[in-house]
């Protein structure tokens, strides 16, 4: 009877500690192989997934001994709580060391750049190319209104998207933290702060009045948000020289005054479905709503996505007596005063790149 009653004491303890053996050989045994390897742990993950990609990558053993150490570790007083991303981690760690470096590490970072002038649907195939995104998925949510409004944008004329409206940037991001949705409001939310920066705490005038018959535009302060992004838009478009942009916008400006039309290429070819990168005569005379050829004013909305150089030169406008311009084939432009000074600008400047045509072909 009183081995009975020994064994009932010394088997628990036994069973225990051959349990606590178990476990802490699992806890603290390294598993081999000596590679960094990347890790990347999704938004929302449970430690059920988690142990599946880290066993996937060879970084532990798929054992139900890690879940028990995560909940020993909760009991301990330690959360335990991994952040999204992607982590560079050393193979040959044990399961604990690896919980550790997990909790304390900080995620790979990436830089993606998104240049001045790209339409939505370009910044959405950047970020598509680098994986970050869907590039149909990042489209259709710039265009869904609901979304639109929960970002607190009212677009109230034709044309309604995130056009203009998404900061081109170079934008840090992590693996597994980042999704179309939470790209576009980033974008949206930096596209805010530049705003109200430029504006000085002065909020543009809101209102869906067009602003477009003649004579009524005289500059930024008759003009709302909207139509200054659509301007501003049009301006990054027609020059990559910063210091031309503050007088393209003043040439702009001096022709809504009088109730000409802007005649830009770059709208018009936003207009134009499956554009060949050829404009002709024929597309300057197609009717659509971006063909400031044909239509009065500014067109329905942006043509690409401004940034702070572009945004800056509408706002402060250079007063300038010219209404016309031309480019002289190396990115900047000559202004002219009338149409008789631009008709012989445009003879010189057409003539010169006839010549350099000719001249390549010549050398081939």
């Amino acid at each position: 009877m009183r081995t009975f009653f020994t064994w009932l004491i010394i088997l628990p303890l036994l069973l225990g500690l051959a349990g606590a053996v178990w476990l802490g050989y699992y806890f603290y045994t390294p598993v081999t192989g000596a590679e960094e390897v990347q890790l990347i742990i999704k938004k929302g993950s449970g430690m059920h997934s988690i142990k599946g990609e880290l066993a996937a990558e060879g970084i532990i053993k798929d054992d139900v001994r890690f879940l028990i150490l995560v909940r020993l570790l909760r009991m301990a007083g330690n959360d335990v709580q991994l952040r999204a991303g992607e982590f560079l981690i050393k193979q040959g760690q044990s399961p604990l060391q690896v919980l550790l470096f997990l909790q304390t590490a900080k995620p790979v970072q990436y830089r993606v750049t998104i240049p001045e002038g790209r339409t939505m649907a370009q910044i959405g195939a950047i970020f598509a190319d680098k994986g970050w995104a869907d590039a149909d998925t990042f489209l259709q949510l710039c265009r869904d209104q609901k979304f639109i409004q929960s970002l607190g944008i009212s677009i109230s004329i034709s044309g309604k998207n995130l056009e203009g409206y998404l900061f081109p940037e170079t934008y840090t991001l992590v693996r597994g933290e980042v999704d179309e949705e939470s790209l576009i409001k980033a974008m949206v939310r930096r596209f805010d702060l530049v705003w109200n920066e430029l504006q000085q705490g002065e909020e543009a005038e809101e209102n869906s009045e067009p602003a477009v018959k003649k004579g009524r535009i005289s500059g930024p302060a008759s003009m709302n948000r909207h139509q200054l992004v659509t301007l501003a838009s049009i301006v990054e478009k027609e020059t990559g020289f910063s210091g031309e942009r503050a007088t393209i916008a003043g040439v702009f400006y001096n022709r809504l005054r009088v109730g000409m039309r802007l005649q830009s290429d770059p709208t018009t070819i936003y207009g134009l479905q499956n554009f060949n990168g050829n404009l002709t005569r024929a597309d300057l005379k197609k009717e659509t709503p971006y063909n400031t050829y044909t239509i009065a004013g500014l067109p329905p909305g942006p043509i690409s996505n401004p940034g702070r150089a572009a945004l800056t030169a509408v706002l402060q406008p250079e007063k300038v007596p010219y209404y016309y311009f031309v480019s002289q084939n190396d990115g900047s432009h000559y202004f002219s005063k009338n149409l008789q000074e631009h008709n012989r600008a445009v003879y010189k400047f057409q003539k010169v790149r006839k010549n350099r045509v000719k001249n390549r072909e010549q050398k081939k």
